[in-house]
């Protein structure tokens, strides 16, 4: 993960290397024609990308002629290229001692290269005196900005760090290579990751593959390649649905047919796709140009709702620069991804975003950054959906989380409470190590548990694929719409905390099923199980409906209960020939003749409610059973409740 002052610093330097090259021999900064001619066959190898011939050259020159401030600038700059910062300064502080009024961005390099390491004191009084010049270029007075306004930040951060304790995930996870860009279910057992694996048929002798580990009794097994997808090129930057069904990935360079699927890009690095099936894995296929380009498009995230996705887009810019920030994209009514879109509101800046992540709630954004105020390179930062639908000012998760240093690539499980990221520390396996910490309170998203189970035909337990949706009982807003599995009938639902809501799960040629969850509050977001049984519409079918709801003792139809009732009349308009019985039930606080009288009200309301909406009154019949057919017992509050019900039953 290469720090991001590199490509300004590259962007300066060349500005400065423009000049010098533009410009009579006689004007450099000195006469020695000696020291000319080495400087300019120095240049000559850098030009030739021979850095290590034209540092010497550089090195020997500026021993003998310190004032020479061309030397000193390439000087710095190669050392800068070969991954050498802190050498840099140095040169630096020559060139700006000698000529302060020269090249005023040089400065700004200064800065850079003090920041880079963590001098946040020397960082800023370099700024201060870059401040007061004439700026002729936006990029870097905004660069100037971010960097002065970061070094206040990072001192305070440093005074007061936040919580941060990071457990590495083990030997099982982690090796002598690169692991990074975790993902894990929302159930929290299945750890996808990308591995630098060494490879001598490739380039470098390295490549990026996926590998999987699941968790069994709290820990992590032995993690294993996901062979169906890692090919001989690269892989990396995964995103798993919620439910672990399908997989979203960045692949680079890829040519049609040449590892199974379409692998064919559209530009340099394109997304791909692939579903879980019994056999494995699908064949990966471009997920298409309307979200593909020319340029490159990685580090995807998959929303739990399975509605939006979220990735990053990058490009270089002519000036060298690389211009990457983050954009999203829905599923229409059809089924197909919208045009692409950058993240409105405040994420996104003129510099670089990445690694970005969507939490299960779908109201947290996660990511990384060089554009906001930070501790340096790469930090990352967490922005929260606003009403308006844009995303708020980005908060920074702070110190010791965020360093001088790269830190991205974060993962927060559905309950908020631990994070996920890849770091390089003391300690480790070897390279970068995946490790876990909990994640303090100012930055943690909204909790989420999930429902999962199967759903199949309640009479030939045949496994079935059926729509599933969470729709939120106050505003009648679906919050998640999901299938179960063609293959084995599976559902993982996921259901942040803070509303009521109604599960419906529905299939063409059946009754559809609902449940009620109520988690304004629900504290220990404990996962539901849920096995669905659906019943073909045929005579005699029956279902409670779970979300129907009434004043107490009262026969007034909250307004809770438009969810199902509109569910129920949309079954019946689609089976205009069925004729059904609304069955109203008490349970047996009261007596008989109240009880009777109370359900029968009930499921006239009911009736009333459908016949308005245009059902055929014909069609519908409305009876009060009282306490008479008890489906629980009413010994105890829960079985009361379960015996206050109204049903939906077929009868013709």
């Amino acid at each position: 993960m290469k720090a991001l002052h590199h490509t300004l610093l590259l962007l300066l330097c060349s500005l400065f290397s423009i000049i010098s090259l533009a410009q009579p021999k006689q004007e450099y900064t000195v006469k020695d024609k000696k020291a000319i001619k080495q400087y300019e066959e120095a240049l000559a190898f850098y030009n030739q990308r021979d850095f290590g011939a034209a540092q010497l050259q550089l090195e020997q020159l500026v021993q003998t002629r310190p004032e020479f401030v061309e030397a000193q600038f390439m000087l710095a700059q190669i050392y800068d290229e070969t991954g050498s910062t802190s050498m840099a300064i140095e040169p630096l502080k020559a060139a700006l001692q000698t000529k302060p009024n020269y090249y005023p961005a040089g400065w700004l390099m200064l800065a850079e290269c003090y920041f880079a390491e963590g001098n946040y004191d020397e960082a800023e009084q370099a700024l201060t005196t870059y401040m007061p010049y004439p700026k002729n270029d936006k990029l870097m007075e905004k660069r100037a900005q971010v960097m002065l306004s970061s070094c206040i930040f990072a001192k305070k951060a440093i005074a007061h760090p936040v919580p941060f304790n990071p457990i590495n995930l083990g030997e099982s996870v982690n090796t002598d290579r690169d692991e990074y860009y975790p993902c894990i279910t929302a159930d929290q057992n299945t750890l996808l990751y990308t591995r630098l694996v060494k490879d001598d048929s490739v380039r470098e002798g390295k490549q990026e593959d996926f590998y999987l580990s699941t968790k069994k009794d709290s820990k992590w097994s032995m993690s294993t390649p996901l062979r169906e997808i890692n090919t001989p090129s690269n892989e990396g930057a995964p995103t798993l649905s919620a439910d672990g069904q399908t997989l979203i990935f960045t692949a680079c360079e890829m040519t049609k047919g040449s590892y199974g699927g379409d692998r064919q890009g559209v530009g340099s690095c394109d997304l791909f796709y692939s579903y879980k099936t019994g056999q494995g894995w699908s064949a990966p296929q471009n997920i298409g140009q309307g979200i593909n380009t020319g340029s490159w498009e990685t580090q995807p995230s998959y929303s739990a709702d399975g509605q939006t996705l979220y990735f990053v887009r990058g490009k270089r810019s002519a000036r060298g620069p690389v211009e990457q920030d983050i954009y999203y994209c829905y599923l229409n009514d059809k089924g197909q991804w919208s045009a692409p879109q950058k993240v409105p509101g405040k994420v996104n800046t003129d510099f670089q975003e990445e690694s970005v992540t969507i939490h299960p709630d779908g109201r947290t954004l996660y990511f990384s950054s060089n554009g906001h105020s930070g501790m340096g390179g790469l930090d990352i930062f967490m922005s929260r959906l606003l009403p308006s639908g844009n995303w708020d000012t980005p908060i920074n998760l702070g110190y010791p989380i965020n360093t001088f240093r790269d830190e991205n690539s974060i993962q927060v499980t559905r309950d908020g409470r631990i994070a996920l990221f890849a770091s390089e520390r003391d300690g480790g396996y070897g390279g970068l190590d995946l490790y876990e910490f909990e994640l303090h309170e100012m930055v943690r998203p909204d909790p989420v548990t999930y429902v999962q189970g199967t759903v199949s035909d309640k009479l030939s337990f045949k496994l079935l694929e059926a729509q599933l949706e969470l729709i939120d009982l106050s505003s009648g807003k679906v919050i998640t719409q999901t299938y179960s599995s063609v293959s084995n009938g599976s559902f993982l639902l996921c259901i942040p905390s803070g509303l009521d809501y109604a599960l419906n799960v529905s299939k063409d040629g059946y009754l559809f099923h609902s449940e009620n969850f109520s988690l304004k509050s629900y504290l220990s977001l404990k996962p539901y199980t849920l096995d669905v049984r659906l019943q073909k519409l045929r005579q005699g079918a029956q279902i409670v409906l779970e979300n129907v709801f009434f004043e107490t003792n009262s026969y007034t139809l909250l307004p809770e209960s438009k969810v199902e009732l509109d569910k129920l009349y949309s079954l019946l308009q689609s089976n205009s020939a069925r004729k059904v019985e609304i069955g109203g039930h008490t349970d047996n606080i009261g007596s008989d003749e109240a009880n009777r009288v109370l359900s029968d009200n009930r499921a006239k309301s009911v009736v009333e409610y459908l016949v308005k909406k245009g059902v055929d009154a014909n069609r519908l019949t409305a009876k009060g059973y009282g306490e008479t057919v008890p489906v629980a017992d009413n010994e105890s509050d829960e079985g009361r409740a379960k015996n206050r019900r109204t049903e939906f039953k077929v009868i013709e």
